[in-house]
């Protein structure tokens, strides 16, 4: 159910993100049927936009290849726990199966902070999967901010 092989193309999105200077988040959706049918990484400084997370992105381009604004069966693998605003179109999208990497104990809205999924004014809820590539993602992220601050 889960697949590995999705992250690790979450997991080069997020690589190509880092190599634009952006945050280094991936994300892929993917069909009932297994194929992967969108894939993004960050892109807020490119497009000067603060809602390009790579979800968004992702979300938004798989509804636009399905010809639809709703994804229910879909899975969206991505490699940071979805901050509130992504957690939500997850929900909006009815994204049947959320699978992350790393936990975002600052800025996460799914087991995190606003926990976007307990609220009742959630309708839906997709099976969520944590942990998947954790360790590459943190270490990708790490390795980003550390070079940042120049340590």
């Amino acid at each position: 159910m889960v697949s590995q092989g999705h992250m690790q193309a979450a997991l080069a999105e997020a690589r190509a993100a880092a190599g634009r200077g952006e945050v280094p988040v991936g994300a892929v959706v993917v069909a009932p049927s297994g194929a992967v049918v969108a894939r993004a990484g960050n892109r807020t400084r490119e497009l000067n936009d603060p809602t390009a997370h790579a979800e968004i992105l992702a979300i938004r381009m798989a509804c636009a290849a399905v010809g639809s604004e709703r994804l229910p069966g879909h899975a969206l693998y991505v490699t940071l726990e979805p901050c509130a605003m992504c957690a939500a179109a997850v929900a909006a999208a009815r994204i049947a199966r959320l699978c992350y990497g790393a936990d975002d104990p600052k800025s996460g809205g799914v087991a995190h902070g606003a926990r976007v999924f307990a609220h009742p004014q959630c309708h839906h809820v997709p099976e969520v999967y944590d942990g998947i590539g954790a360790i590459e993602a943190e270490t990708l992220l790490t390795s980003f901010f550390a070079a940042r601050r120049g340590s």
